[in-house]
């Protein structure tokens, strides 16, 4: 009987890497052409999580702007076109996440990624981050027809990655990540350093961890039958 490779599937904004600074960034370039002023980034930061045409919404909702469906889409390709070109101007990998991933795949876990970034922005960034290599699977969200918060982004992604959905983990920050894991029957590790208006321990993922050097004890806990080494164990 053939055994399925594990699968760790990580979003990416707010999870993996810090891209708020980019991301708002290249809002209020989009707003300025637009006359209306910037967002602070600290305001702005909450807004992201679910993908370009709902920051823009958002965004011009927190203006007190009004935009028309025509113009949101216009606007969606100017902001695709300008980020772009702007991928890592102030974007880097949150502490601890390579060493995370090292100790993930000395234990024979495929790496995935699942973002509600279009797929090609999300391989260009983890590309200019030195870490595309480490994921096999990038999925965007138009990648398929559907995305987080449906569970089907989430298991369409483990089995794109060959692995098998009860050895499977999702990683994130924000309350699509959780209800998409959740309703797809795979547990959530929930990062507290990303983008949420709502505590990420309020959303009541399966773990929460402020840090990536407790990332391999939270997955051990939750699928502990997918790892290799009885060494690892779960945390108390």
């Amino acid at each position: 009987m053939t055994v399925l490779p594990p699968i760790a599937v990580f979003d990416l904004d707010g999870t993996l890497a810090e891209t708020a600074g980019d991301l708002v960034g290249t809002l209020n370039v989009i707003l300025a052409r637009e006359g209306h002023a910037p967002l602070p980034l600290e305001q702005a930061r909450d807004l992201l999580g679910a993908g370009a045409r709902a920051l823009i919404q958002r965004g011009f909702a927190a203006s007190g702007a009004e935009l028309s469906v025509e113009r949101l889409e216009v606007l969606f390709e100017a902001f695709l076109e300008h980020y772009g070109a702007h991928l890592t101007d102030n974007s880097y990998l949150f502490p601890g996440v390579v060493a995370a991933l090292d100790r993930l795949e000395a234990e024979g876990f495929v790496l995935a990624v699942c973002t509600n970034k279009v797929e090609a922005h999300a391989v260009a960034l983890l590309d200019e981050l030195g870490v595309r290599d480490r994921f096999p699977v990038i999925v965007g969200k138009d990648t398929f027809a559907f995305s987080k918060p449906d569970p089907r982004h989430i298991t369409a992604t483990v089995a794109r990655a060959g692995g098998d959905p009860h050895r499977a983990v999702m990683v994130g920050d924000s309350r699509a990540d959780v209800a998409a894991a959740q309703a797809g029957g795979i547990p959530v590790v929930g990062v507290t350093f990303g983008y949420t208006p709502v505590p990420m321990r309020d959303l009541k993922p399966d773990w929460t961890i402020e840090h990536f050097d407790e990332l391999v004890d939270a997955v051990a806990a939750l699928v502990p039958h997918a790892f290799r080494r009885a060494e690892v164990k779960p945390a108390a």
